[in-house]
């Protein structure tokens, strides 16, 4: 080897480590994003699967141009007994916890556990899945919310159904604590009257509310599916 070819070896082993950039590894696919792990921080309470579950949907909501990015969503978990909080309201600009809320479930749907959900008007259940919340209005439980549902079969009768937010004097938690569970809606997600105007207008206006239960078919069914698989979010219960 010449002497040039041997200098040019010694200066190359003598650079440091830092002269030849690392390449980053790819995420895992179901690596958590740093959006979900800042929330989860924030809710405790709630579910890391759900919550992924009701990101991803949402961001496969959005590329899909099925409705406008959210500066908010709420996440209702129904597969927590009513005489718990499981609703929480996150603003996803800051990260931040908005409410962490109880929440009640239509009277067809079960007792303390939510166990049955249906589309389909006069079943007094609540439905699952993507909901734009939409316009408010005044009616006969006060200060409400429509909400559009953005899964076709599964909730997309919500509006012709009366399916909104308002609040609810049978949404009391110390009264559900001694007889066993809350009061029930027609299937509206119900919330405390003291917090309902509040959280309404966290949400009106296009924010986003992801429903989930441990229903099969309704995963199955689901127009997200194969978008929500796809991003990680398959696994959760």
């Amino acid at each position: 080897m010449s002497t040039f070819r041997h200098a040019v070896l010694a200066t190359l082993l003598l650079l440091p480590a830092t002269a030849v950039p690392a390449i980053p590894a790819p995420a895992s696919p179901g690596a958590e994003s740093d959006l979900a792990v800042r929330l989860s921080r924030a809710a405790p309470g709630l579910d890391r699967a759900v919550l992924a579950r009701a990101l991803s949907t949402m961001d496969c909501a959005v590329a899909s141009h099925a409705t406008p990015a959210p500066a908010r969503l709420a996440v209702i978990d129904y597969t927590l007994p009513s005489t718990e909080v499981r609703m929480w309201v996150f603003d996803l600009q800051r990260a931040r916890l908005l409410a962490a809320e109880h929440v009640a479930h239509g009277r067809g749907s079960g007792d303390n556990l939510a166990t049955a959900f249906s589309n389909v008007e006069g079943s007094h259940q609540s439905s699952l899945g993507l909901f734009r919340m939409a316009e408010t209005y005044v009616g006969g439980n006060g200060y409400s919310l429509r909400m559009d549902g953005l899964e076709r079969g599964i909730n997309d009768r919500a509006r012709e159904r009366l399916v909104v937010m308002h609040g609810a004097d049978y949404v009391d938690p110390v009264r559900a604590r001694r007889q066993g569970r809350l009061g029930r809606s027609f299937g509206c997600p119900a919330l405390r009257p003291a917090v309902a105007r509040r959280v309404i207008d966290q949400l009106k206006g296009g924010q986003l509310l992801f429903a989930h239960a441990d229903d099969p078919a309704w995963r199955r069914a689901s127009p997200w599916r194969a978008c929500t698989a796809r991003s990680g979010a398959a696994g959760v219960r």
